[in-house]
């Protein structure tokens, strides 16, 4: 298993790159995510990878973070979606947007990547739902929504009570995201949940 490659990068494309490590191109496909964020030709590269082996093909697939890199496991992990679609997926959308519109349920913003579907999206959102923690919902939503990064604490630090209480996680992120928008100058997390069990 390949988990990453570091080396001079060679050939820089919007959905590939070549990598030369010791003598020897590694070519990779990427992300447009990951493209906007790789250096100039000549320059030391390193991209996190997934080594993806099939009967008639050895190929590589590389990220700039650990979140495009798991998101991709996630969605190739889903029925129907093979590596090309979960690419499309993330040079369609950044990895906290694709997880809000999965937890929000929005098939329309997912159907807005190439080469997925209405069904497709569908099942995107049925299997990936709730593979997604508690504070990764909240957090994708909550950035989706513009809130500052110490409310994001707070808001995820809220529903985590919430659900250690005994409620649904959806619930409870309904609850939260309902408080944060009544009173958005609340980030004290006992507050928030105080807010949130009166409502």
């Amino acid at each position: 298993m390949i988990t990453y490659v570091k080396g001079c990068l060679v050939e820089k494309h919007p959905t590939r790159v070549v990598v030369d490590i010791g003598g020897l191109g590694y070519e990779v496909f990427i992300p447009l995510s990951s493209y906007d964020r790789l250096p100039g030709t000549g320059s030391e590269v390193c991209l996190l990878t997934v080594d993806h082996v099939r009967e008639d093909a050895h190929i590589l697939y590389g990220f700039h973070s650990e979140g495009e890199r798991k998101l991709f496991g996630m969605l190739t992990a889903v029925s129907g979606i093979g590596p090309k679609s979960a690419l499309s997926a993330l040079s369609g959308m950044t990895v906290r947007e694709f997880k809000a519109a999965v937890v929000e349920g929005n098939v329309k913003r997912i159907c807005s990547v190439p080469g997925i579907g209405a069904k497709t999206a569908e099942r995107i959102v049925v299997e990936l739902r709730h593979t997604l923690s508690a504070g990764e919902a909240l957090e994708a939503v909550a950035g989706a929504e513009g809130t500052d990064e110490a409310l994001n604490t707070g808001l995820r630090d809220a529903l985590l009570a919430l659900v250690a209480l005994g409620y649904k996680q959806d619930d409870a992120r309904k609850m939260v995201l309902a408080t944060s928008k009544k009173h958005p100058d609340v980030t004290d997390v006992e507050t928030l949940i105080k807010i949130s069990l009166s409502r």
